[in-house]
């Protein structure tokens, strides 16, 4: 009993360290990247991966899942908050942080499983009760939807500066791009608020996050 623990514990410490690794490697290269090239940053063996993973797809379905479990984790946590302003933002922070949105770039490449699908639903659940919580105590501008957050979520989680200073091996600057980042994240946050001008357009549909995820071969059928 005392070994199997041990072996689940490992693996789940190897798949956190792939996913971390993928969040990197996506970021530079989008969905084209290589599973050497994980498991090479990650500091694995590409064999001990196909040992847990028959197939690429299996690889990048279970990335996806461990990143949805995190939002779920945020978002949770965020409920959890008494201040509903302090929720959201929480949300949206430590999303950015772990920058879950660069396995976007997987959308449409990549089956989604049983287990994506059942996170999926969680993390949206969670989700929509955490803005309908800040739209309820008037902390979040009316016209604001939980699909304009996650959009915004994506765009400011691009390749950053951040990103872009890791892959140099820039520490003398991390720092102050770190500093760089919630300043903007900042800015952005301050509109999410209520007293300013009606915003332009429609809101967004939850179609343009979901249906980008249909297997090209399933939406030709």
């Amino acid at each position: 009993m005392a070994r199997k623990a041990a072996r689940h514990a490992e693996a789940e410490r190897n798949d956190q360290a792939l996913l971390a690794a993928a969040k990197q490697v996506l970021t530079a290269e989008g969905a084209r990247a290589s599973v050497s090239a994980i498991a090479a940053r990650a500091g694995v063996g590409i064999a001990s991966v196909y040992r847990r993973y028959r197939t690429k797809d299996e690889l990048f379905q279970r990335l996806c899942v461990l990143a949805m479990e995190q939002w779920i984790e945020a978002a949770e946590q965020g409920l959890a908050m008494r201040d509903p302003w302090d929720g959201l933002v929480h949300y949206v922070t430590v999303a950015l942080e772990f920058g879950g949105g660069s396995l976007g770039s997987l959308a449409g490449t990549v089956p989604v499983s049983d287990e994506m699908a059942t996170a999926f639903t969680r993390s949206e659940e969670l989700w929509h009760e955490l803005v309908a919580k800040a739209h309820a105590a008037g902390v979040l501008r009316a016209e604001v939807t939980d699909v304009d957050i996650s959009l915004l979520i994506e765009q400011l989680g691009k390749p950053s500066l951040v990103a872009q200073l890791e892959a140099q091996d820039r520490p003398d600057l991390l720092d102050a791009a770190r500093a760089a980042r919630r300043r903007v994240l900042m800015i952005a946050l301050d509109g999410l608020r209520p007293g300013h001008p009606p915003l332009a357009g429609p809101p967004p549909s939850a179609d343009l996050l979901t249906e980008r995820w249909a297997n090209k071969d399933s939406r030709e059928t």
